[in-house]
């Protein structure tokens, strides 16, 4: 649909983060744009957290599981599942060391909801 308006000048509303691949398929595109940064990313305050403890922890940004090791530098997944949504996210769980035991979507769960309720099937029988 952009290509029909090549001529044009877009607005790309981004976060601090940016969004690398949006940016480079434009620039391959060869399509005149202009980034605005709308928003930001950051991390919350956790630390009211840190004795509890979670069956599992389901993170949709690579940005998320930043904040999980700002907030617990010490974290330690032993028991803990972790599931991820999206090729990034995923990614991040593995870059962090940490054992993926939910990546979502999938052919057959595309959704994140989903894809733990195939996982609790699988790993309860």
């Amino acid at each position: 649909a952009l290509m029909k308006h090549k001529n044009e000048t877009f607005l790309v509303p981004i976060s601090n983060l940016g969004n690398k691949q949006v940016t480079e398929w434009l620039v391959q595109s060869k399509l005149k744009f202009q980034e605005a940064e709308m928003y930001r990313t950051v991390s919350s305050d956790l630390s009211d957290l840190s004795d509890i403890k979670y069956d599992m922890l389901a993170f949709f940004s690579p940005q998320s599981l930043s904040s999980l090791f700002e907030n617990f530098p010490d974290f330690v997944q032993e028991e803990t599942r972790i599931a991820a949504f999206g090729k990034s996210t995923c990614q991040s769980v593995l870059d962090y060391k940490l054992r993926l035991d939910v990546a979502a979507p999938q052919p057959d769960a595309p959704s994140m909801p989903g894809a733990i309720e195939k996982y609790l099937v699988n790993s309860n029988k």
